[in-house]
């Protein structure tokens, strides 16, 4: 008996692309051609097939599966392996799952990072904007300690600062950095990395410091641009002043 490479893939509950990519990548031998000079598949060729479909099933990698359907000592230890890259994989789908619970329940959004679902009614539609992008630059650390500033930063401070207009007038800007510097002062100076951020980066320190200070820039307004810049001084000042 012989089949073409549409039998055979509908046999093996396969695609006809399926079969001619693992013909591409060595993992199942080229049949025959009958004499018309189609391709003859054959049951070595059936068996095959479905041998390499029950180890994808299983999760092993195409360029593992020569190793694993070898059967000797190289193939236990390649599915020690795949079995690890599983359980981890089971670990972060759960805890997908977990945060999809808690979304459809109403307890946060899917625009925050982990962790900070407990802050879904504190934070600003920028504030969360900036911890989705901080949770790609700095290590877990970090976003620990920008959780805990943000449980505990004043509430009104924060909702005047997002609230404040690009066109605030002097007076405004400058009442506004006054009172943001007083929590800015108390994170300066209790998170000391926050005054070289670079040190809890994830990649390069370079782009971390593009990422930071372009999103700030893209996000604020000129006004509350202006708003941070003062702060930080007057902050500084008020902890060269203990």
């Amino acid at each position: 008996m012989a089949w073409s490479t549409r039998e055979v893939a509908d046999l093996a509950g396969t695609t006809v692309n399926t079969v001619r990519h693992y013909h591409r990548v060595g993992l199942l031998e080229q049949p025959s051609r009958s004499s018309n000079g189609y391709k003859s598949y054959e049951v070595s060729h059936l068996v095959q097939l479905l041998r390499i479909r029950r180890l994808r099933e299983l999760g092993v990698p195409l360029d593992q599966i020569d190793r694993v359907a070898a059967g000797d000592d190289r193939a236990l230890a390649a599915l020690e392996d795949i079995d690890a890259e599983l359980a981890v994989t089971i670990e972060r789908l759960q805890q997908a799952r977990v945060e999809i619970r808690t979304v459809i329940d109403g307890a946060t959004t899917t625009d925050l990072p982990r962790g900070f679902e407990n802050l879904t009614a504190r934070l600003t539609d920028t504030e969360r904007s900036l911890m989705l992008i901080y949770s790609q630059v700095y290590d877990d650390e970090a976003m620990r300690d920008l959780r805990t500033m943000l449980e505990s930063d004043p509430a009104d401070v924060r909702r005047d600062f997002d609230a404040l207009p690009p066109d605030a007038d002097e007076q405004t800007r400058i009442r506004m950095a006054e009172r943001y510097a007083v929590g800015l002062a108390h994170d300066l100076t209790t998170y000391r990395w926050l005054q070289d951020p670079l040190a809890h980066h994830r990649g390069r320190p370079q782009m971390t410091w593009e990422a930071v200070a372009e999103s700030i820039a893209a996000l604020y307004n000129p006004a509350q641009l202006d708003v941070i810049a003062r702060a930080h001084v007057i902050a500084l000042a008020m902890i060269a002043d203990g």
